[in-house]
């Protein structure tokens, strides 16, 4: 099959990968992980029991499901009003009475424990900023979420609805955009089940229905609300190990299906979602791919390594997501705590990645772009044995894209000078140096002279990588166009200085230093016995 069919041929449900970017978006929030799942789930039962036609059912599905999508934008600006404290203050009383919400609003402003004047004072000189950027900042949350809808492969229809996520009933919604029957019937089943799952969490079933009831004829359509509490035995439990293939299961109508460049748009869209935590970061994922794809050309791993090298770099910072956009923009050193966060966000990455079938198999590469060959990185603190080729370009790709990008803490690296550091992490045992070298080529950098370990030379280094993929010394000597001898002595040379007597044992250490890498061991075809 040629690279052309075989593009034309590959599909993902876009189901997959909005459900996907809901679990980043609940670590973005500060839920429990699945929580927009369990949202969604009861909202489509709502859906059910209102009787509502298949179209509305399409809409209302994945209007909840990306219902806090634009929950990144400005996420540095919330931070630096609200600190951690909005979902937990604010969004647990945001449909309840307007004296309530202003409560809630101005409880989120103080930082927690600290003295009674302070917070006072806290509370004075941050209550101007949220009169006059929190409205602007709602509405381009509301703006982000429509336009990644669109570019996950979803209908108008969809993106439209999102413009009225923070509305009300009774018309007093952040945003003031519409009120009763204005506010599109799915974006009201959505406000319903948002509640009730967040309450349900918080005070658990029977005060979550009594909370709706309330609520009704304020925040919510009494018809829509008065449904789920009359139907809440039916509507509100859940089966948790389930909720993943249920939600997936739920999809109204014919399954929506991504191909070839959609698949991609969509990645770069939770990309994009991602990058939006802090102004530093915009354009990083979208970034590192390009720098990534060119270097994988370079390195030669074919059509499907350089494709899942591309994508998982487009959504290999999705984990980011989960830590507080005021630790990304700090400009001193980390605490403790702090860099303790910072080293979970790959293995965040992994957790969002790996519910679906199709963003697992990226999931690994994604989550491996800080670990290093020498076993000093993280999340796992894995060493160069177990990192594969495509990973080790990731790894390098970002390392160099991000030293050329400002940071919180410092200013942005010249080219020059970040291929020369990461020259120096190549040197060091830590970066893959071919993927290293293909890096700074593709930034347009002059390639850096690296040396190969134990002091190898390129050609003994490439007859270690042979006799790693299974050749035998006379297949060698074939492959290099020199005699059997000489292959001999290059082989005998190499296993003296890598302090090695055997196949295997040179197989070990040229994985481990990034000779070859797993998965990238062909199977070399043996005579058959007669």
């Amino acid at each position: 099959m040629s690279a052309e069919a075989n593009k034309g041929s590959e599909q993902v449900r876009s189901a997959e990968l909005v459900a996907a970017l809901c679990l980043a978006t609940d670590l973005g929030m500060g839920f429990p992980f699945e929580h927009g799942l369990h949202t969604t789930l009861i909202a489509m039962r709502l859906g059910d029991r209102l009787g509502i036609d298949r179209s509305t059912a399409l809409q209302t599905y994945y209007a909840c499901l990306l219902s806090h999508a634009g929950c990144t934008t400005d996420a540095h600006v919330t931070a630096e009003i609200f600190r951690d404290s909005l979902t937990a203050r604010f969004n647990p009383v945001m449909y309840g009475p307007r004296r309530r919400m202003l409560s809630g609003l101005l409880r989120s402003l103080p930082e927690p424990g600290r003295a009674a004047p302070v917070r006072a004072l806290q509370v004075a000189r941050r209550l101007p900023r949220v009169a006059r950027e929190v409205p602007p900042q709602i509405a381009a949350a509301c703006e982000v979420a429509a336009m990644l809808a669109g570019r996950v492969g979803l209908p108008p229809s969809v993106a439209g609805l999102l413009a009225f996520i923070t509305d009300r009933w009774d018309g007093r919604g952040l945003l003031r955009r519409a009120k009763g029957e204005q506010i599109p019937l799915p974006m009201r089943i959505v406000h319903v089940a948002t509640d009730a799952a967040l309450q349900r969490v918080l005070v658990g079933a029977d005060a979550a229905v009594r909370v709706v009831r309330e609520r009704a004829g304020g925040a919510f359509d009494p018809e829509v609300a008065a449904c789920l509490a009359d139907n809440a035995d039916e509507i509100l439990p859940f089966d948790e190990p389930e909720s993943w293939e249920e939600t997936l299961a739920r999809e109204p109508g014919r399954q929506r299906m991504l191909t070839g460049e959609g698949i991609d748009r969509a990645l770069a869209a939770m990309g994009s979602f991602a990058d939006l935590i802090s102004p530093n970061l915009a354009g990083h994922s979208a970034g590192v791919a390009e720098l990534a794809e060119a270097a994988a050309q370079r390195c030669g791993i074919g059509l499907e390594g350089t494709t899942t090298v591309r994508r998982a770099a487009l959504v290999h910072d999705l984990g980011r997501v989960a830590i507080g956009a005021q630790i990304w923009e700090k400009p001193g050193p980390l605490s403790a705590d702090e860099w303790e966060q910072v080293r979970l966000h790959p293995y965040h990455t992994e957790r969002i990645l790996s519910r679906s079938s199709f963003l697992s198999a990226l999931g690994a590469v994604a989550g491996a772009h800080h670990e290093r060959l020498d076993g000093v990185g993280y999340h796992r603190a894995v060493s160069g044995a177990d990192l594969t080729m495509p990973a080790r370009v990731v790894a390098a790709a970002d390392a160099y894209h991000a030293m050329t990008e400002p940071r919180g803490h410092r200013p942005a690296m010249r080219s020059a000078d970040a291929a020369a550091a990461l020259a120096r992490e190549a040197r060091a045992g830590r970066l893959d140096g071919d993927a290293v070298t293909a890096v700074v080529e593709a930034a347009g950098q002059r390639a850096p002279r690296l040396q190969r370990p134990a002091g190898l030379t390129e050609r003994e280094a490439e007859v270690i990588a042979m006799l790693a993929r299974g050749l035998q010394t006379k297949q060698v000597a074939r492959a290099l166009g020199i005699s059997i001898k000489t292959a001999d002595r290059h082989v005998q040379n190499a296993y003296r200085k890598v302090g090695v007597s055997s196949r295997a044992a040179a197989t070990l250490f040229a994985m481990e230093h990034g000779l070859v890498a797993w998965g990238e061991l062909p199977m070399v075809r043996r005579p058959t016995r007669s």
